[in-house]
């Protein structure tokens, strides 16, 4: 049965399994996760479209100091005007202002505009190119052709994200080393560019076939898979191997909260829902009230990353208060399958229940 794990992109990375570990934003992600994933012969993942240039390179060093595994380093390219928001202070005043009750609840002064929501783009592609991981992982796009050649000279391999096959042709076109082909399931960010992600909601189990069918590129699985059943579905379905994010966050080298890998691995995360509330792009997390109260106002809420910068200061006096009401519980539909805490336990979990799940198949068949 371990011929499933000899793929294109196990061969191409020399990894042993062909499981990536799903990049998280806003700091989910950890050195410790990255580390565990790749040590045990996954692909390890770290977002860093919250960093800057510096703190890139150093996130690099600080993961070359504990594995001298491949790992990928993951970035958003810049979408809807999320470089320079063109927004008055007029605007800002307005967007706070229907923030302004939690913020209150919460004890904390209002905060005052900053110079920037984001750090700047270029800057973080150069502090990726010096840092010079394994793979460069991106989301919301596609980087700029001088990007993508400077990436080859570097034997970067590159791995962008999809949620239609448009999508994904697009970035097989440009010549993306691989294609990530995300379901509605998936849990975080909806990572639609073409179309806006309210009409770009295909599963997982429609998706896969026609993306492989669709592009040259080897195909990454992701959305809705985290057991080893779910691996099994999709390398039928003719993906290379597969990307899993809920189940690593949920482990104890992830950076979530205490309270948010309870969430996961608790009775709520049976009922998630797409929300705009927290950063101002359309996200699936575990239901609760914030994102309920906001849905009446979406269409009037800041831009990302406004949104998502004004939430984050909220964040951590809603942590520290237990306020679960007002915080973002990132969850993908397979969060109820979850059993395993430690990333170590869970890779092997993985590629034992492929195995067992593939025996299945070739009983019933034989």
């Amino acid at each position: 049965m371990s011929r499933w794990k000899t793929t294109a992109l196990t061969q191409r990375l020399g990894l042993t399994a062909p499981i990536v570990q799903g990049p998280f934003g806003g700091g989910l992600s950890s050195v410790d996760l990255v580390t565990a994933v790749s040590e045990s012969g996954g692909l390890g993942s770290f977002g860093v479209h919250h960093l800057t240039g510096p703190q890139i390179e150093q996130t690099a060093q600080a993961i070359r100091a504990k594995t001298k595994r491949p790992f990928a380093l993951n970035l958003w390219v810049p979408y809807e005007n999320s470089e320079e928001p063109p927004l008055s202070d007029q605007d800002f005043e307005r967007h706070l202002a229907l923030l302004a009750p939690y913020y209150k609840e919460l004890g904390e002064p209002l905060p005052a505009r900053p110079e920037r929501f984001s750090p700047r783009y270029d800057e973080q592609i150069e502090g990726m190119l010096a840092a010079r991981p394994a793979v460069f992982s991106f989301v919301f796009g596609i980087p700029s052709p001088d990007i993508l050649r400077r990436c080859k000279a570097l034997d970067i391999l590159t791995l962008g994200a999809a949620t239609t096959p448009e999508e994904a042709m697009a970035l097989d076109q440009a010549g993306v080393d691989m294609v990530v082909a995300t379901g509605f399931e998936a849990g975080g960010h909806r990572v639609s560019f073409l179309r806006s992600a309210e009409s770009s909601l295909t599963g997982t189990l429609a998706l896969i076939p026609q993306v492989v069918d669709a592009i040259k590129a080897p195909v990454i699985a992701a959305g809705g898979i985290a057991d080893g059943r779910g691996i099994a579905a999709a390398l039928a379905l003719g993906a290379q191997g597969v990307q899993i994010g809920t189940a690593f966050l949920a482990c104890a080298e992830s950076s979530a909260s205490e309270i948010h890998r309870q969430k996961l691995l608790g009775p709520e995360a049976r009922h998630t829902a797409f929300t705009r509330a927290f950063s101002g792009r359309l996200a699936r997390g575990i239901q609760n009230r914030f994102m309920d109260e906001l849905k009446a106002h979406e269409d009037h809420l800041a831009p990302y990353p406004v949104q998502n910068w004004l939430t984050g200061r909220m964040k951590p006096a809603a942590i520290a208060q237990g306020r679960t009401d007002l915080m973002s519980f990132w969850s993908g539909q397979a969060a109820p399958l979850l059993k395993h805490r430690d990333a170590k336990s869970l890779m092997q979990a993985l590629q034992q229940q492929t195995d067992d799940a593939l025996k299945r198949v070739f009983q019933h068949i034989g």
